[in-house]
């Protein structure tokens, strides 16, 4: 996402030169066609099918056109707003800053109203994370208008991921519930020389999103929350026992070898090889399993816990979402596809052809029993991107690469949590000058 974000920010500044480049020319609206951009491979024959299927019931032609991977569609959705030749619906990747400068740009419509409806019976439909991924509140740091502005299409969220197989052949009953148990787990699956935990930390993220984990289940979201604001230091004690579930995950021999520099791609490869008894993973990960190996038999679980003061908090969020182009002759169209789109019927079909979480709640009784592992755990979810406040980028990098230093054993957490703190206290001296 990060990179995402980087991306589209740069392509702002040279988005005349890629109009020139790529020929960025109006062109007329199709009379009775509603055009669709998505950058989502996996799921475009699925689409183009319940396309077909609304043109046969409602006439209305719906245009799919796909644009991959997600940094060049990013990059043609930004080059298209500023030449205004967006299509009726696309999608908005990156932070929610980037969604927020489209909103005062005038090329996202607030569907606020829509939601509210009948009752507000397409928000009720819906789950309530998910279009808290779209919602602007009263108050927010970007000083957009408060709304529901996307419509999402699915839902994610991140958890480990357990081998049953693996697991029984170790004589483990159930998946760990506790760091303790997980810990007795990793012993018995080292005596038949099963592997523990494998995961992409070589994206940096995904090692950031589970110390994330930790941190709300160790001290919870209001102290989490006052250390981005700086009343809390990042030495405090309760962040170096985040920072030593690294340490001690690495000197018990959980993390499997080289964790530190596999990309999610090859950490995925290995668990659906059943080379690894536990994974870190995001729900999208049942539709690459399926292809990598569909007789894997595994299940979704939330990290075990280190505390029970606070509640494990995972990160879950609208998995992709469409926008309606505020500009488009055709917007009432569009929303009333959008519509039909997230009802239960078609978000059931999504779900079973494409093995990603719906976003209609109604709709999970069509999902496999993994997949419904996620959905039953999505009250416990939280993102940055609904966060009231973010850290810093180079608190969050210093962050980041000091829990790799930690699980290579090149730093201790001491010393990582002092150059995190240090990094804190320049950005805040920086803020304050300004």
């Amino acid at each position: 996402m990060k990179k995402i974000a980087h991306v589209v920010c740069v392509v702002i500044v040279g988005v005349a030169i890629f109009c020139n480049i790529t020929g960025c020319v109006r062109t007329p609206p199709e009379k009775n066609v509603v055009t669709v951009w998505h950058w989502m491979t996996d799921r475009d024959q699925a689409f183009k099918e319940l396309a077909a299927r609304y043109e046969e019931q409602t006439g209305i032609k719906i245009k799919i056109n796909l644009y991959a991977p997600s940094d060049a569609f990013s990059r043609k959705v930004v080059a298209s707003a500023q030449a205004k030749v967006l299509p009726d619906i696309y999608g908005i990747l990156g932070k929610k800053k980037i969604f927020a400068s489209f909103i005062e740009g005038g090329f996202v419509v607030d569907l606020t109203a829509e939601f509210q409806k009948d009752n507000k019976q397409w928000e009720k439909s819906l789950f309530p994370k998910a279009l808290a991924a779209n919602r602007f509140v009263e108050g927010n740091v970007y000083n957009t208008p408060p709304g529901i502005y996307g419509v999402p299409i699915d839902v994610t969220n991140i958890q480990m991921l357990y081998n049953k197989k693996l697991l029984a052949k170790a004589g483990i009953k159930h998946p760990p519930k506790t760091f303790a148990e997980l810990l007795a787990a990793n012993k018995a699956l080292a005596r038949v020389g099963v592997s523990g935990l494998v995961s992409g930390f070589g994206e940096a993220w995904m090692a950031e999103c589970f110390a994330s984990n930790y941190a709300f289940n160790i001290m919870g979201q209001e102290k989490v929350f006052a250390t981005y604001r700086g009343e809390v230091p990042y030495t405090d004690p309760d962040w170096l026992k985040v920072f030593t579930v690294f340490k001690t995950l690495t000197e018990e021999g959980v993390f499997a070898r080289g964790i530190v520099t596999k990309g999610n791609k090859y950490a995925e490869q290995d668990f659906a090889l059943e080379r690894a008894a536990f994974s870190f993973n995001g729900s999208w990960c049942v539709n690459v399993y399926h292809k990598m190996n569909p007789n894997l038999e595994y299940g979704a679980m939330l990290p075990p816990a280190i505390s029970t003061e606070y509640p494990m908090r995972i990160w879950g969020y609208a998995g992709s979402s469409f926008v309606v182009n505020n500009h488009s002759v055709r917007k009432d169209t569009a929303i009333a596809f959008l519509k039909w789109l997230t009802a239960a019927e078609q978000q059931a079909y999504l779900a079973r052809e494409t093995k990603n979480l719906p976003a209609n709640r109604r709709a999970l009784a069509s999902v496999p029993d993994v997949l419904s592992d996620f959905a039953e755990v999505m009250d416990q979810t939280t993102h940055p991107s609904i966060w009231p406040l973010d850290e810093s980028s180079l608190v969050l990098e210093k962050f980041d690469k000091g829990l790799q230093s930690i699980i290579i054993g090149e730093k201790t957490p001491e010393q990582i949590a002092q150059e995190v703190q240090e990094v804190k206290e320049r950005e805040m001296a920086k803020q304050k000058r300004k």
